[in-house]
C-alpha cells in the first residue's frame, strides 16, 4: 500500500524557555500536536498562556528550546532562518490580531504583495479577486489608515487567502475588533477556509470563535490538553 500524506503539521516535544527577571520561564513543556490535512484546529487559551510562542514555533517564525516541528514534511528546526522562510513560501498564510498591514500601501497594494513575492503574473487581477470575496471592491484605493478595523483585518484575510496556501495560522483574528465587527470577520474566516480547503490552525482567547473548528485544544501550564471535538463537516 502506498504511504499515506504526513500531516500538515507534526510538533514533539516543544519546550520554550525565556530569560526573566527571576531566573528563566518556561512557556511551553513538552508540546505534542499533530494536524491533519485540512483540519480545522483551535488552541484555547487565557492571555499569557503561550498560545501565540506556540504558533510562531509551529509556523517556523521562531525555533524551540527542544523538541521538532514538521511542516507539510519539512522539519522546520533542522532549517536556519532562511531556510524556514523558504519553507513557508507558497505554503502558509497568516491572520494577526494587529492587521499587520503595510500603511504606506493601498488595500490592493497590500494583497498583491505577497502574490508579487511569489511571481504571480497575475497578482493584480487576483488581489481585486480576493477583496471583492471580502466586500471591498469599492475600497482598493484606501491606505489602512482610511479603513475601520473590520475593514482592516478584510484586508488582511484577503492577503492571507489570495495565494492559495495550504495552512493558514491565525492568531487572535478578532482580537482588536469589537464582538459584532469580530463576528463577522470570524464567519468570513471560516467561509474562506471551507472554499479553499486550507488547514487552519486558530489561536484564540474566545470559546465561541473556536467553535466552528473540528479540534479545540486548550493550553494550559505549558501543556495542551483535550478541550472537545466537532464533527468534521461541522461550521
Amino acid at each position: 500500500m502506498p504511504a499515506s500524506d504526513p500531516p500538515a503539521i507534526e510538533a514533539s516535544g516543544l519546550v520554550k524557555r525565556v530569560a526573566a527577571p527571576g531566573g528563566e520561564l518556561t512557556i511551553l513543556d513538552g508540546v505534542d500536536l499533530s494536524v491533519a490535512r485540512g483540519e480545522r484546529l483551535a488552541i484555547l487559551g487565557a492571555s499569557g498562556s503561550g498560545k501565540s510562542t506556540l504558533l510562531g514555533l509551529l509556523a517556523g517564525l521562531d525555533l524551540p528550546t527542544r523538541g521538532r516541528v514538521r511542516l507539510d514534511g519539512v522539519e522546520l528546526t533542522a532549517l536556519d532562518e532562511e531556510g524556514r522562510a523558504a519553507a513557508r513560501a507558497g505554503r502558509v498564510g497568516f491572520v494577526f490580531q494587529n492587521f499587520q498591514l503595510l500603511p504606506a500601501l493601498t488595500a490592493l497594494e497590500n494583497v498583491m504583495l505577497p502574490l508579487e513575492l511569489a511571481g504571480a503574473a497575475d497578482a493584480e487581477a487576483r488581489a481585486r479577486e480576493a477583496l471583492a470575496r471580502v466586500g471591498l471592491a469599492d475600497r482598493l484605493r484606501h491606505t489602512p489608515g482610511r479603513l475601520s478595523g473590520g475593514e482592516q483585518q478584510r484586508v488582511a484575510l484577503a492577503r492571507a487567502f489570495a495565494p492559495r496556501p495550504a495552512i493558514l495560522f491565525a492568531d487572535e483574528p478578532t482580537g482588536n475588533l469589537d464582538e459584532a465587527t469580530g463576528r463577522e470577520v470570524a464567519e468570513l474566516l471560516f467561509a474562506l477556509n471551507r472554499e479553499h480547503g486550507t488547514t487552519l490552525v486558530l489561536v484564540t482567547h474566545d470559546p465561541r470563535i473556536a467553535r466552528p473548528c473540528d479540534r479545540v485544544l486548550e493550553l494550559a501550564g505549558g501543556r495542551l490538553h483535550e478541550a472537545g471535538r466537532r464533527r468534521a463537516a461541522g461550521g
